[in-house]
């Protein structure tokens, strides 16, 4: 039986970030190439992503509103909550802006392969994300205004530019390369989830690495807070889904999508307007709800049969 990263997702992630955290420098190589690893994941799904099903997606306007308005309320104010609690228990008002900054961030690129790999709607999870991420150079400090009483500077045609190099570009490449040779499917379903999976394994690993000493230093609350607000995202995309009346899977995706912020870009935004202290959360979160969400992709294939393993 061939090994598959994909189907260890978890473990690996698991692994590879506590290798990162016990010798840095092994993955702060990735420093200047880190983005493309982002375009990796990308290109990946533009391999296995079908087109009838994205015509499908942006044929259902009505499901991306619901998604991304349940992303720019649920998780701001869980953030919001996590970070009264965290002030309640002693936080600095630093560290409680953190979860103010993670829950404000648009939804993770990785849910979309996470989504992939979970048998959801993936050209739903890929419009959401794109949606989301496009609308938060205005959404996202407005947000951290409103509730952290901060306002950041973000510019917003740099902004844009990444997006499109790194999202809309390598999975429209990716979608080109598959139209243009159909023989190659099975080749692109067996390497694509490999891909995609490698990357996410990098990404998270170089956020622990360019986070050690502050995650040296990280008190046991901020865990459960970054727990607990995961599993609400998760639990509360669910029952919006339900409520919405989507099928079982854009209800996946969905929960997915919630669950599942762009830590990564909240680290980011917290030190370069902030302080080290605001970014401890979202380095936390960012290896968490991978994690989480890749466990529990892992027990849904197994019990559902969802997806095939690869």
């Amino acid at each position: 039986m061939r090994f598959s990263i994909a189907d260890h997702l978890a473990p690996a992630t698991l692994a590879a970030s506590l290798l990162a955290y016990a010798f840095p420098p092994a993955f702060l190589v990735f420093d200047s190439i880190f983005m493309w690893f982002f375009t990796a994941t990308m290109f990946a799904l533009g391999l296995v992503l079908d087109p009838g099903e994205a015509r499908e997606a942006f044929e259902r306007p009505s499901c991306i509103a619901i998604g991304v308005i349940t992303q720019f309320t649920v998780m701001p104010l869980l953030g919001f909550g996590a970070a009264l609690i965290a002030l309640a228990l002693g936080a600095s008002p630093m560290l409680a802006l953190g979860f103010i900054i993670v829950g404000c961030a648009p939804g993770a690129m990785a849910s979309n392969v996470i989504t992939y790999l979970a048998g959801g709607a993936v050209a739903y999870s890929i419009a959401m994300t794109m949606t989301a991420t496009m609308l938060s150079p205005l959404i996202t400090p407005w947000l951290v205004s409103k509730l952290g009483d901060a306002l950041m500077d973000i510019p917003f045609w740099p902004m844009m530019q990444s997006i499109l190099l790194t999202v809309a570009l390598p999975l429209s490449f990716g979608m080109l390369l598959r139209r243009l040779f159909p023989q190659w499917q099975p080749c692109f379903k067996r390497l694509a989830p490999e891909v995609a999976a490698i990357s996410i394994i990098v990404i998270c690993s170089y956020a622990v690495a360019a986070n050690q000493e502050r995650l040296s230093e990280l008190p046991l609350y901020v865990g459960v807070l970054v727990v607990s607000a995961n599993a609400m995202g998760y639990l509360t995309g669910w029952l919006i889904g339900h409520i919405s009346g989507f099928d079982a899977r854009y209800r996946v995706t969905l929960a997915i999508e919630i669950g599942m912020q762009n830590a990564g870009l909240g680290v980011a935004l917290a030190l370069r307007h902030f302080d080290a202290e605001a970014a401890l959360p979202g380095a936390v979160f960012a290896v968490w709800c991978i994690l989480t969400a890749a466990a529990l992709t892992r027990l849904k294939t197994r019990k559902a049969g969802i997806i095939p393993a690869f």
